[in-house]
């Protein structure tokens, strides 16, 4: 087989996990959990379908062990903003 042939295969078989995963997603979405759960379990499948996106299309599975260390900063100071602000304000409303 040539390069091109085990590219297209490796991109099919990870459009193949995007697709079996968005109806996942859907299949999920039938059921009545609670909103945390519910939640919980759309940002899994969500986090899977972007990793899987970043890693193969946008080919980050062989770049250098420093763009990690910047995506996890990344990811680090996202959080921070996403959660701190959550934390102080929901700490107005535990006031007497």
């Amino acid at each position: 087989m040539t390069e091109h042939s085990l590219n297209a295969k490796k991109y099919l078989a990870v459009f193949g996990a995007l697709m079996v995963l968005t109806l996942l997603t859907v299949g999920v979405a039938q059921f009545h959990f609670g909103i945390i759960l519910a939640v919980s379990i759309a940002l899994l499948i969500a986090t899977l379908k972007g990793g899987l996106v970043a890693s193969f299309f946008m080919h980050l599975i062989g770049e250098n062990k420093w763009i990690y260390l910047v995506l996890a900063f990344t990811i680090f100071f996202f959080l921070f903003l996403l959660l701190v602000p959550s934390i102080v304000t929901m700490s107005d409303y535990n006031v007497k």
